[in-house]
C-alpha cells in the first residue's frame, strides 16, 4: 500500500512524477504514457519508486486526498470557519471531478489486490469533522448537523454533478446545502 508523498518526496523521484503530481489526476495517465514512451532516466527513476502503472495510480490518488484534507488548517488560519468550510467544498468537488477521471484506473488498481480508498474515507471526514467544529464553535453553522450527515450530502452532489461539464450544478448545490446550515434563531412558540 503506497502512501501519500510529502512535497520533498515528490520532487526528488524527478520530472515524471513531478509532472504527474502537479498535474490535474484526470490528466495523469497521458502524462504517464508520455513519460515512458520517451524513456531515460527518468523512467528508471519512476520505476524504481512506483514499480508498476497502478502502484504510482494509487499514490497519485492517496496524494489527492492528503492535498484535499491538508488544506484544512491553512484554509482555517487564513478565513472565517464558514468561508473556510465553503472553500474547502468547492475543493471536494474538484477532487470528486478528479477521481471520476480516474475512474478506470482505479479500478484497474482494486483489480491489482490493492485498496486505493482504504484511508480515504476517515481522513475526509476527519477533515470536515474540523472545520464544522470550527463552524459551530463559532456559531456560523447549526449544531444539530453532523459532519457524517455533511459528507453524504457532499458524496450526493459529487455523484450527481462532479462532472466537468456540471460544475456550476454542483456550486449550486454547495450553496443550497450550505445555506441549509445556516443557524436558525430560537422559533417562538406558539400561543
Amino acid at each position: 500500500m503506497s502512501e501519500a508523498l510529502l512535497p520533498e518526496d515528490r520532487q526528488s523521484f524527478g520530472d515524471p512524477v513531478q509532472h504527474a503530481f502537479e498535474v490535474d489526476v484526470d490528466h495523469l495517465l497521458p502524462v504517464l504514457d508520455t513519460e515512458v514512451v520517451q524513456g531515460g532516466d527518468q523512467t528508471d527513476t519512476l520505476y524504481r519508486n512506483f514499480p508498476t502503472r497502478e502502484a504510482l495510480i494509487e499514490a497519485a490518488y492517496r496524494n489527492e486526498v492528503a492535498r484535499l484534507c491538508e488544506a484544512v488548517p491553512g484554509l482555517l488560519a487564513t478565513m472565517p470557519p464558514r468561508e473556510a468550510l465553503r472553500a474547502w467544498t468547492r475543493r471536494f468537488i474538484d477532487y470528486a471531478t478528479a477521481k471520476l477521471g480516474m475512474a478506470e484506473a482505479l479500478r484497474a488498481v482494486v483489480a491489482s489486490g490493492t485498496n486505493p480508498y482504504a484511508e480515504s474515507h476517515e481522513l475526509i471526514q476527519a477533515a470536515l469533522t474540523s472545520l464544522m467544529n470550527a463552524g459551530t464553535a463559532a456559531g456560523a453553522i447549526r449544531t444539530d448537523i453532523s459532519p457524517t450527515d455533511m459528507f453524504a450530502a457532499l458524496a450526493g452532489i459529487a455523484l450527481t454533478s462532479a462532472g466537468p461539464d456540471q460544475r456550476e450544478q454542483a456550486e449550486r448545490l454547495l450553496d443550497l446545502t450550505l445555506d441549509g446550515l445556516r443557524p436558525t434563531p430560537p422559533r417562538e412558540p406558539d400561543n
